[in-house]
């Protein structure tokens, strides 16, 4: 059982990761400032640094949680298909709600950019997309496709690559399922 002040941490741990997931795709990832941070979250600036070793702790801790969460809700759709084309059709169906300008896309996006300056991030993001790679090659490999492992790094990437080009213009092709239906 956990002590009421553990409790109250914990709640206000979560409210300025919920905070920093807002703010990253409204303002950019280099305007989180700790006062913005702890003004979203509704605590002063020193409980900021109190629960974390700084800002950009707060901004990996939430878009990794983010990333993770996203990666997991993959799981269930690989594992529900009995094809690679159906994998393939579910994966980009999975993403149509990803606009580029919805808040999750411009997360991600930020976050991208973010990693190419952070090693840590760098590292997080590499194990979040290595453990989503790992989950899609299983079933590819259950499903006798040639080389799973790069045919899943493939496909992972053209599912990243459709949401960072929807930021830039909604306008992607629009048969992207059945060019990559082809791939697999």
């Amino acid at each position: 059982m956990t002590s009421p002040a553990a409790a109250r941490g914990e709640a206000v741990r979560r409210r300025l990761v919920a905070a920093a997931m807002e703010l990253i795709p409204e303002r950019g990832w280099t305007a989180v400032s700790t006062r913005v941070l702890a003004e979203r979250a509704g605590v002063t600036p020193s409980v900021v640094h109190y629960h974390f070793p700084s800002v950009q702790a707060v901004l990996v801790e939430a878009v990794l949680g983010a990333m993770r969460a996203v990666a997991a809700g993959f799981e269930p759709l690989v594992a529900a298909v009995g094809s690679a084309g159906e994998l393939v059709d579910a994966m980009v169906a999975a993403v149509e709600q990803y606009t580029g300008a919805d808040p999750t896309s411009l997360l991600f996006v930020e976050a991208y950019l973010a990693a190419t300056r952070d090693d840590g991030l760098q590292a997080g993001m590499a194990r979040v997309l290595a453990d989503l790679r790992a989950v899609i090659s299983d079933h590819l490999r259950q499903l006798g496709v040639a080389q799973p492992e790069d045919t899943a790094a493939v496909l992972a990437a053209a599912v990243d690559g459709l949401l960072l080009h929807r930021a830039i213009g909604p306008e992607v092709a629009p048969d992207v399922a059945g060019v990559l239906r082809r791939l697999v």
